[in-house]
């Protein structure tokens, strides 16, 4: 017997998104503020129902099961197309090499819910294609709203009016590695500002980013009626060790880089001497001598409870 979903496998070996947002899976663990999580977790019910806008390929679940919410329901949103079937390929897979019990109703007698695509524990779990902000905007009052590495993707003062509708009176909105404006790359090199400051300009030019969204979305809970409850430092740190980097972070920096690439030679932004810049950066990569290091804030924020 083949593969149940096929076009998944396809997707992983055709289109680099997949492995790229795997490859930075061991930076968030390390960049996340636990005091902010601790946080979340605190005012979740016991078995919550849970949106995450730009799920990506479902690594918040194994995150949410470490973290003991094991029960209620998750639905994860993202805009592509090619990467909502790899979610629903990769995950329930992964989780079972990870020793959690799965049930994606295939097997005879099976409890699995016909909302889910699959079950893991007590949690179900289901991914679905759209736009984020459209399903927060008609989300039935949820008790939490994920969006990891999302706010700086979207309009602002629209994100924070699809999170107020998305919950319950109560209702929390959990928002780590939300990118506030630091990109610095080591060994130093004399063509740095220039090509962050282009690379920044590059990502504002795009309608609906903000590459300072962590501190604007910092005011922008502050002047509505709920809290800010928490917010904390979520840098992102890859540095090599003895020459090494670990997990598939190389990787990561690789790609990386080429987002710098296509932003700064994109248009007029024409940085002099960016072409040394790129190829000495490339060949620290490869020798393992590049260190990356992006600003991010964690936000956690609380609708009225009336």
């Amino acid at each position: 017997m083949g593969e149940p979903h096929p076009p998944a496998r396809r997707i992983a070996v055709e289109h680099a998104l997949p492995r790229y947002l795997e490859s930075k899976r061991s930076i968030d663990d390390r960049a996340l503020a636990p005091w902010v999580r601790d946080r979340f977790l605190a005012e979740l019910p016991p078995a919550p129902s849970i949106l995450e806008a730009g799920c990506g390929t479902g690594v918040t679940i194994p995150r949410l099961l470490s973290w003991g919410v094991d029960a209620g329901r998750y639905r994860g949103i993202d805009a592509d197309a090619r990467i909502v079937p790899f979610a629903r390929w990769l995950r329930p897979r992964a989780l079972r090499r990870a020793g959690y019990a799965v049930d994606d109703g295939r097997s005879s007698g099976s409890g699995h819910r016909a909302d889910a695509d699959f079950t893991v524990a007590d949690l179900g779990v289901s991914f679905a294609v759209g736009d984020a902000l459209d399903a927060m905007e008609t989300a039935p009052g949820v008790d939490a709203v994920v969006a990891q590495a999302f706010a700086d993707l979207a309009p602002l003062d629209r994100l924070a009016s699809a999170v107020d509708a998305a919950l319950r009176p109560g209702g929390v909105a959990y928002l780590p590695i939300t990118f506030d404006g630091g990109t610095i790359f080591q060994p130093d090199h004399p063509t740095d500002d220039a090509v962050e400051a282009a690379y920044h300009a590059a990502i504002d030019a795009r309608p609906g980013r903000d590459v300072r969204a962590g501190r604007h979305l910092i005011d922008g809970f502050r002047r509505r009626d709920g809290d800010l409850l928490a917010v904390g430092s979520s840098d992102w740190i890859v540095r090599p060790h003895c020459g090494a980097y670990p997990a598939d972070e190389r990787y990561f920096l690789g790609r990386l880089l080429g987002f710098v690439e296509s932003a700064v030679s994109d248009g007029d932004r024409d940085v002099e001497g960016f072409g040394a810049w790129l190829s000495t950066r490339r060949e620290q990569l490869a020798a393992g001598e590049l260190t990356y290091v992006a600003h991010q804030y964690d936000l956690l924020y609380r609708t009225p409870t009336e």
